[in-house]
């Protein structure tokens, strides 16, 4: 009898939600994993820089309090964001032409978030990290590949819409 297998994709963004589990943001929780050639290269979650006190530790979010939506303000996140972190613990010579698997969880419901993807400041680092594909989870089974290039030939910087 044949073993149906999770495809590589949604291996990887399993292991991408489980990261997200250790986000301490009181809003959403994303985890993050740099993968090439089969290897994982790191991992990420959002959370506030190291020593200083969450936002969970804190019971409070101040663009909560403040009503500003996703992908605003982020001068006022405590939060280093899963892809940064993620970025960061990686060596650029060994990101580059890697996959980053990308996985969104409320952190209120526990339940998967769809349609999410990386902030303006995040495709910045996630260009100049050489990395080529993101691949966002939308649910259990669906996700999205993302064409790094075409963050570059359409810079939405230029657009002046916020969010995403």
């Amino acid at each position: 009898m044949k073993k149906d297998r999770v495809s590589k994709h949604n291996y990887y963004l399993d292991i991408a939600q489980t990261v997200a589990e250790r986000s301490t943001c009181l809003r959403k929780s994303f985890g993050s994993i740099i993968v090439k050639n089969d290897t994982i290269l790191s991992t990420g979650y959002n959370g506030a820089p190291r020593g200083r006190k969450n936002c969970s530790d804190l019971c409070t979010c101040m663009r909560d309090e403040l009503n500003i939506p996703r992908g605003e303000r982020y001068e006022l996140c405590r939060s280093v964001h899963a892809e940064a972190n993620a970025i960061i613990a990686a060596p650029r010579d060994q990101m580059l032409g890697s996959t980053l698997y990308l996985s969104c969880v409320d952190s209120k419901t526990g339940e998967l978030v769809p349609g999410t993807s990386c902030c303006m400041m995040c495709k910045k680092l996630v260009i100049n990290a050489g990395i080529d594909r993101v691949v966002v989870r939308d649910n259990e089974n669906d996700y999205r590949e993302l064409d790094v290039n075409d963050w570059i030939e359409n810079d939405d910087s230029l657009s002046g819409e916020f969010g995403y």
